[in-house]
């Protein structure tokens, strides 16, 4: 939310649309670039309408694709300066085992992302950590680096709320400014992107779109058909505007999956939740995310399809995003994120 004393004004060096975690990193990152930036949030936050919300996630070195464990290491460090800057405990290490049967390729390309030959059989897991039951045919590896991020201390570490505002907590310490509660109508491209929102009509030679669930809403509004699909998780599709709406009998097969998961490899537990929250995945087909400019607007990029392996990364997928807008060769090879890789995205109207 805007500081009150803040002044009233339409033009920005860059405006990025969506305040969830890669939104407000990316703004984060602009404004340490001394950009004037605008982050737009469509919701009063903070809330728990999109992917960002919540107690937890997992943060990991285990990768079976190089081209995400090799963006780890900075991540990591991005995140601990981050805690140094707000002064707050974002992560806690507890390790991590990744299962499978000797050989395969998941787990030996995980084993090269950690650099390690080690595995564990039933017995070396057991002694470590005791009550954990391998399988029959399995072994695990350890990723010592792995652990949890606190989502919703994260996400108010890099974006201040009306709680942090006058502490001028994340990219509002370098300048930036939050709109919430403004929801965009229409994005008009051109050498000055014009958005317009319920509250306002801002311009900017700079546009970036990081709206998760409702990016495809968006892009299509600019000749893009990409393919996302929104979903609680990997279950069936869901309409973002109604995701409050199901019916407390639907069924939850993650639940089931997870409860027969605990039986069998840590009978000591209770197997039924205590607490349950939801998120939406924004999903690509190959479930590789997307960070590129737009095909014919150069000046507006989009990062979307997360699927649901994003959060981790956010701090990296901020910093490429950022460099993307700004015209600048990326820190990292962006093939396997293009928006090109997907045929027929670029709509009759372009």
């Amino acid at each position: 939310m805007a500081a009150p004393s803040q002044p009233q004004k339409s033009t920005y060096d860059v405006i990025v649309i969506g305040a969830g975690i890669q939104g407000s990193f990316t703004a984060y990152h602009l404004a340490q670039r001394h950009k004037d930036t605008l982050l737009l949030e469509q919701f009063l936050l903070p809330h728990s309408r999109g992917s960002s919300h919540g107690q937890s996630r997992i943060i990991r070195s285990a990768y079976p694709q190089e081209y995400y464990s090799r963006m780890m290491p900075e991540s990591f460090r991005l995140w601990q300066q981050l805690e140094a800057e707000s002064g707050t405990t974002l992560y806690r290490q507890t390790g991590l085992v990744v299962l499978g049967p000797p050989g395969e390729p998941e787990l030996e390309a995980c084993k090269r992302s950690l650099g390690v030959d080690e595995v564990l059989d039933a017995a070396a897991l057991a002694q470590r950590f005791p009550g954990f039951r391998l399988q029959a045919g399995q072994v695990a590896v350890m990723d010592s680096t792995a652990g949890v991020l606190f989502a919703d201390r994260a996400l108010q570490a890099v974006q201040p709320t009306p709680a942090t505002l006058p502490t001028q907590e994340g990219f509002c310490r370098h300048g930036g400014t939050l709109r919430d509660g403004q929801k965009v109508l229409h994005i008009e491209p051109g050498p000055m992107v014009t958005v317009t929102t319920t509250a306002g009509v801002y311009k900017a030679p700079r546009l970036i779109i990081t709206a998760g669930a409702w990016t495809g809403a968006f892009v299509e509004q600019l000749g893009l058909r990409l393919p996302l699909q929104v979903c609680h998780h990997h279950g069936s599709p869901t309409d973002p505007e109604k995701r409050d709406q199901a019916a407390s009998s639907t069924p939850r097969p993650d639940i089931a999956i997870l409860s027969s998961f605990i039986s069998s490899y840590l009978p000591g537990l209770e197997t039924q939740p205590a607490v349950m929250e939801t998120c939406l995945y924004t999903n690509t087909p190959d479930e590789d995310f997307i960070l590129d400019r737009h095909p014919k607007f150069s000046n507006i990029v989009i990062g979307a399809g997360f699927s649901g392996h994003g959060f981790k990364l956010a701090p990296v997928v901020g910093k490429l995003l950022c460099e993307l807008s700004l015209g600048e060769e990326p820190s990292y090879n962006m093939a396997h994120f293009t928006i090109t890789r997907f045929p027929g995205v670029l709509g009759a109207a372009l």
